[in-house]
């Protein structure tokens, strides 16, 4: 492909992603599809945390023998609306405190830090990362009504403060455990294309479409496909 055509690519990239694709109107008004996801939301939460139990007696374990001074659990206050969002610690107990000596080293452009060899992340850490074990906890934030099963990853607060208008639209919807950047290479996609996945997924929301991600999601933990 010449300059020329590279160029008027590029701006037309551009262009889209200053626009406005989506109305929250649209959104609220799809009551029968909000009505069965949030069932499917409950019930599949609370299926999950019942039988992944043993998983989570056995991760709370080794989290703990590796640092039995530390917690077992991690909270981190996402953006949707403000919550608490629970995962497995993966990290040594002050990674928050160490994160702005690594800013300089993140590897993935936009509002996103991602680094693949963090030095925070404790050993099981890289285990529960890589197959997104860490993210189970999330289902108690599901059934609590913070999250969906299915949906845009929810932010930080810091990471929201530079979002244009164009990726402020991924926060029209609840945020999700599981979403079409996740199962689409997640750390080898950057910003600008997570962005543009999440609104690809809110612009044709349905209960099939969440019903395969939720298994391919399955799929990734058992042949994990980027995450760390």
């Amino acid at each position: 492909m010449d300059e020329v055509n590279v160029s008027n690519l590029n701006r037309e990239t551009k262009k889209v992603r200053e626009e406005i694709l989506i109305k929250k109107e649209e959104i609220d008004s799809k009551y029968l599809y909000l009505f069965v996801k949030r069932i499917f939301d409950i019930f599949g939460s609370l299926i999950g945390l019942v039988v992944l139990s043993p998983l989570f007696l056995i991760v709370a374990y080794k989290i703990k023998k590796e640092d039995p001074s530390g917690p077992i659990f991690f909270s981190q206050e996402r953006v949707g609306k403000t919550f608490k969002m629970y995962k497995f610690r993966s990290m040594c107990v002050d990674a928050e405190e160490q994160l702005d000596k690594l800013l300089q080293h993140n590897e993935v452009q936009g509002a996103m830090f991602k680094m693949k060899e963090d030095p925070r992340v404790t050993k099981i850490g890289k285990f529960i990362r890589r197959t997104s074990i860490d993210e189970l906890p999330q289902l108690w934030n599901v059934l609590n009504g913070d999250m969906s099963l299915v949906g845009p990853r929810p932010p930080l607060s810091r990471e929201v403060s530079e979002y244009s208008d164009y990726a402020k639209q991924r926060l029209l919807v609840k945020p999700g455990c599981t979403g079409l950047w996740q199962v689409s290479g997640r750390n080898h996609v950057g910003f600008d294309e997570m962005v543009d996945l999440d609104l690809k997924y809110i612009t044709n929301q349905s209960i099939i479409n969440d019903v395969l991600i939720i298994v391919k999601t399955f799929k990734i933990i058992l042949m994990p496909n980027g995450a760390y």
